[in-house]
């Protein structure tokens, strides 16, 4: 028992990578996609020079749904997602497809530029800054922000997207590719997140460390077994240090 019990505290004491999800984890995304939304469906109609019916939000998921169904790699893909939902609703107004490819092309770099325009969570870039001279850093998002749009990229040795690995969390491929690319075993690896299932579970699943980002103070309902949690970045030095410290 005693070997045991050594065993598993030099365990939670070798963590040598820290991967990162993104959206929810670093800063509200809601606020981020209602506003790139928004400036996005202003661009379109004065390109367009019409006023365009959106339809409610439940209208725009079931856009969405419809198109994953008919072509499922959507569902990683979310760039391509993003064209052919604006091109649903605009492809009427061209007859040059050559010129309707262009608007949707525009179009797609107009959101994308506003998708980045993100409120870092307080702390976040202080603790990123302090983990990055004491271990590997590293993302697993599903979404498609990219940290070197966001002035952080050198503050990770990788970045691994839905894209990158076809696929999005909590399946394996993120965490696989994260192990290929640092060459440092899951033990020794340590992921924080924000979802209980595509974060934690995900990375449980395959033996991988978790903490929980819990900004909204939710309780944990996935198993009887409770992840460590922080509410605040302002506590997630004490909490590696403390859990998981040299």
């Amino acid at each position: 028992m005693r070997n045991l019990i050594l065993g598993l505290r030099k365990k939670m004491h070798d963590i040598k990578l820290i991967t990162f999800d993104l959206d929810d984890t670093f800063w509200d995304v809601r606020s981020v996609i209602v506003s790139a939304e928004k400036h996005s469906r202003k661009w379109v109609e004065d390109r367009i020079g019409k006023k365009i019916n959106w339809g409610t939000f439940e209208d725009f998921m079931k856009i969405r749904n419809k198109l994953v169904q008919q072509d499922p790699t959507l569902e990683y893909d979310l760039g391509m997602l993003r064209k052919k939902t604006i091109a649903y609703h605009t492809e009427k107004y061209f007859k040059d497809s050559s010129e309707f490819s262009d608007f949707i092309e525009d179009a797609y770099l107009f959101f994308l530029n506003h998708r980045h325009k993100v409120t870092f969570f307080e702390n976040v870039i202080a603790v990123l800054e302090t983990l990055s001279t004491k271990y590997k850093l590293g993302v697993l998002t599903n979404g498609n922000a990219d940290v070197n749009k966001l002035g952080i990229g050198h503050l990770f040795d990788f970045s691994i997207s839905s894209m990158d690995v076809k696929s999005n969390k909590p399946e394996q491929g993120h965490f696989l590719k994260a192990k290929e690319l640092s060459k440092i075993c899951f033990e020794n690896t340590l992921h924080v997140g924000d979802h209980p299932v595509n974060d934690v579970a995900g990375a449980r699943n395959l033996g991988i460390n978790a903490v929980w980002f819990n900004v909204n103070n939710s309780t944990w309902e996935l198993d009887k077994n409770p992840p460590l949690e922080f509410k605040k970045w302002s506590e997630f030095m004490a909490l590696v240090e403390n859990n998981y410290g040299n």
